[in-house]
């Protein structure tokens, strides 16, 4: 419970730290964030309007220690401020629809990756000089050295445009509305597929050698090798005995992985058109909707902390060790 304690008051401080750099960095650039955002506006509106739209964003006067208080009041009750891209929307409206994408994509597509690369490992460690150990993985790894975008334009072409079997880019298609119906999700998911197996393709190995090797290194322990002595069950042996004790690497990659999935697999989402978070934040920069930036940002660290607290957590599940 202490390790636990003292984990949470890290992650804790951290997101303070994150929440501060998240609100000064744009305010210590040179140059003035809310000049560049009404820039555009400049001749076509009224300086009574601009003055009006400062206030709006959140752009004031006042000492920078009491913005930053404002802001972090803001945050607390779910006000990430208005979109400039997208106004007059709150970010918090618009990143919480790309999160949803984003979400059903690589969320689904980092944990079909994640199992699959895992059990691979498990098998390959376990049957060393198999076809899974000697073939399967060595084209996996051959696969997952070439760029994301590179594998995502292949798949764009071969199963969107030569053979036709899936659609060519966005979330759905443009004469449906979203609803939660037999046909609305047959279609995402429909949709889904190529920009899916792109990522699983590209991150297939990476998990699948990962749990190899500490395996490997596992089967030759004291413990295992009793375990066989006993005549206990193979799978139980494999699974219970060397699996469980060489899982602690990859599940702290997972954390890792699942943190960085609200930031959207950039990439694989420009490819496609899919209107993720990593979509979204390409457009941000483009059209300096600081705002929106901040909200992505932020929301990322923080999906970052907490997928890493939940890992900490799994630890003590898995690793007696630290329950001491």
């Amino acid at each position: 419970m202490k390790y636990l304690l003292r984990r949470t008051l890290f992650y804790a401080l951290a997101a303070l730290f994150s929440l501060a750099l998240n609100f000064f960095l744009p305010r210590l650039m040179p140059g003035d964030p809310s000049s560049a955002i009404f820039a555009r506006f400049q001749g076509q509106l009224q300086p009574e309007a601009l003055a009006a739209l400062r206030e709006a964003f959140g752009f004031t006067d006042d000492p920078l220690p009491l913005q930053f208080l404002t802001y972090v009041r803001h945050v607390a009750q779910g006000d990430l401020g208005l979109s400039v891209a997208y106004f007059p929307a709150p970010v918090s409206t618009v990143i919480g629809t790309g999160l949803l994408w984003t979400l059903f994509l690589a969320g689904s597509a980092v944990l079909v990756s994640f199992t699959l690369g895992t059990l691979l490992g498990i098998w390959a460690a376990w049957r060393r000089g198999g076809w899974v150990d000697s073939g399967l993985l060595p084209i996996l790894s051959l696969l997952g050295a070439f760029p994301y975008f590179w594998l995502a334009m292949a798949a764009l072409f071969v199963g969107g445009f030569t053979l036709e079997w899936f659609p060519l880019r966005h979330a759905y298609s443009d004469d449906l509305t979203p609803a939660f119906t037999l046909e609305f999700v047959a279609d995402a998911a429909a949709h889904a597929v190529l920009p899916a197996s792109t990522i699983v393709v590209a991150t297939l190995a990476g998990w699948m050698l990962s749990m190899r090797n500490t395996m490997l290194g596992v089967l030759g322990s004291e413990y295992v090798s009793l375990a066989r002595a006993k005549g206990l069950p193979v799978r139980q042996v494999m699974l219970r005995y060397a699996a469980r004790s060489s899982l602690l690497p990859n599940i702290t990659g997972f954390g890792m992985a699942l943190g960085f999935v609200l930031g959207g697999s950039l990439l694989t989402e420009m490819v496609f058109s899919y209107p993720g978070t990593g979509y979204l934040l390409v457009q941000a920069v483009r059209n300096q909707d600081y705002p929106l930036m901040q909200g992505l940002f932020l929301i990322i660290t923080l999906a970052v902390l907490g997928a890493n607290l939940l890992v900490d957590v799994v630890y003590l599940w898995l690793d007696p060790r630290t329950r001491a």
